[in-house]
């Protein structure tokens, strides 16, 4: 009988990292495996490798890679299917010029956290109690956002994040604060991945936007520092969870582990 041979691995590609290349690194990743489709290195229906192996072949980190995938379910090349993984479209459409899809949400929540946390640095050592008491408001407001109108939250969490800029007696910050923020809209990628998110639950971090206030009331720059630094790098975490690509295919091994050892007992 002959053996079925084993599925081809995706070619080493050379990926260009210099700050010089003006293509974005998930780009190329994602055109790198859209030629591996073009070239019938995988078929259409066939499952493309884990995202581990994706990111060991192109030497990039996960995120890129889960970047990547968005990119190319935008481009209509390949589909998530839930409990199963990711797979090249049966039929995928015919490509048009290749989109700029801009900032993905961990470069732009990286930088956020980069620059907001020192924003709030700066920020507690000249906010007023006036200020404190709109944050608080905002606070309430976000609670209530966040029971009755996810997508809600997000205004009442962006007005709390400006409102902290502001604080900071800086108009260049709040400028860079804000358009910060707007770039979650204005980038299909970033939008997409955030829509991922949202539709697993992902919802503005109520306790840590707690924290955030109490070390500004108590007017701590390195306190609030930390915390809206610790906020960020928990959102960051949020969305490799919402956006893993594994976890469907650890899912599913763990329902066929489930079975086997349930048909086991079964027969006992």
């Amino acid at each position: 009988m002959s053996q079925t041979p084993a599925p081809r691995r995706l070619d080493q590609k050379h990926m260009t990292t210099s700050t010089a290349e003006t293509r974005k690194l998930y780009q190329q990743v994602a055109n790198a495996i859209a030629e591996s489709i073009r070239d019938g290195l995988h078929k259409p229906g066939q499952r493309l490798p884990s995202e581990r192996d994706l990111a060991e072949d192109y030497k990039v980190s996960r995120p890129t890679v889960r970047e990547a995938m968005i990119a190319l379910e935008i481009r209509g090349l390949v589909e998530a299917r839930h409990g199963s993984g990711v797979y090249v479209t049966e039929t995928p459409r015919a490509e048009a010029a290749e989109p700029e899809l801009d900032i993905g949400a961990f470069e732009l929540t990286e930088a956020r956290r980069l620059i907001e946390g020192e924003v709030a640095a700066l920020a507690a050592a000249t906010i007023t109690d006036e200020e404190l008491a709109e944050l608080a408001a905002i606070m309430d407001d976000m609670v209530v956002e966040n029971d009755s109108d996810p997508r809600g939250g997000e205004r009442a969490d962006r007005r709390f994040h400006v409102s902290i800029a502001r604080a900071s007696r800086n108009s260049a910050l709040v400028t860079v604060v804000e358009n910060l923020w707007d770039l979650r809209y204005k980038s299909p990628l970033c939008r997409a991945m955030l829509e991922r998110a949202r539709q697993v639950g992902v919802r503005p971090l109520i306790d840590d936007h707690q924290e955030i206030l109490l070390a500004l009331k108590e007017r701590d720059p390195t306190a609030a520092r930390n915390a809206m630094r610790e906020h960020l790098g928990r959102v960051i975490d949020n969305l490799l969870t919402a956006t893993e690509i594994d976890a469907l295919e650890r899912a599913r091994k763990e329902v066929a582990a489930r079975r086997t050892e349930l048909a086991r007992r079964s027969a006992i």
